[in-house]
């Protein structure tokens, strides 16, 4: 998913992603930019490549489309209506921030972590969760949040903390066989061996707390998406800077 649909759910994980896709039935092959005076979709073919909106105006690969008076009102309300939407696709990027480190200290308290290694879980997550928020905060395009980007973010975060929770484990593992409770060693050893595979499945699973968010977003998006039908480019065919499934 690119274009608006990547904002909603970059904090959340790589599957994510694609909620608005699953929800709304709404894609884009394009990536968006939000600037302060104008709204740039571009993408790397077919033509047009570069669609820019501007106070009504369009320009489809720097060239100027002629335009009805009807047209015009439909592009200045797209462009109005979008960007009233992108502050709501925030707030739910957001959430999902919150949302997923909630996720993260529950399950590693269902781990019985010892107090030190919790603490110091708790303030990793702390920082990276605002970290992401002033990214998201600060970020006005789509390109900032490209798949290779997120999985960076995703896989430094994994970097930080699964060899933490492993380590405390693997020290619970070692007292327990000191003490000769082979049963239990074992067990904390499995569990730290498979955390990773076992903790992103329950971690989902939690993550579709955010779905009714999304689904609240739908209507704004079909919105859109009739806004640009009543506009065509030089040849004739509609601009489809959004996509609905099943929709024409």
């Amino acid at each position: 998913m690119r274009s608006l649909c990547c904002l909603i759910l970059l904090a959340a994980s790589a599957a994510q992603a694609q909620d608005l896709a699953d929800t709304c039935g709404a894609s884009s092959s394009y990536d968006l930019t939000l600037a302060p005076d104008h709204l740039l979709f571009d993408r790397a073919a077919p033509a047009p490549r570069r669609v820019e909106l501007r106070d009504g105006k369009l320009d489809l690969d720097g060239k100027p489309l002629r335009l009805n008076a009807e047209q015009v009102d439909r592009l200045a309300l797209f462009e109005h209506d979008l960007r009233a939407l992108a502050p709501k696709a925030k707030a739910v990027a957001r959430d999902g921030v919150d949302l997923a480190a909630q996720a993260l200290r529950a399950e590693a308290k269902g781990l019985q972590l010892g107090a030190d290694t919790q603490a110091r879980l708790d303030a990793t997550l702390d920082a990276r969760s605002a970290e992401l928020k002033r990214r998201v905060d600060a970020s006005t395009s789509t390109h900032d949040w490209q798949d290779e980007a997120f999985e960076r973010w995703a896989d430094q975060i994994a970097a930080e903390l699964l060899p933490l929770i492993a380590a405390d484990l693997g020290a619970q593992a070692l007292d327990a066989a000191s003490s000769g409770d082979l049963q239990t060693a074992a067990s904390l050893r499995d569990r730290a061996a498979d955390l990773a595979g076992d903790l992103r499945p329950r971690l989902e699973r939690r993550l579709q707390a955010l779905k009714p968010r999304i689904a609240a977003l739908c209507p704004s998006i079909r919105h859109l998406y009739e806004l640009q039908q009543g506009v065509r480019g030089a040849n004739g065919r509609t601009l489809d800077l959004l996509e609905l499934d099943g929709a024409r």
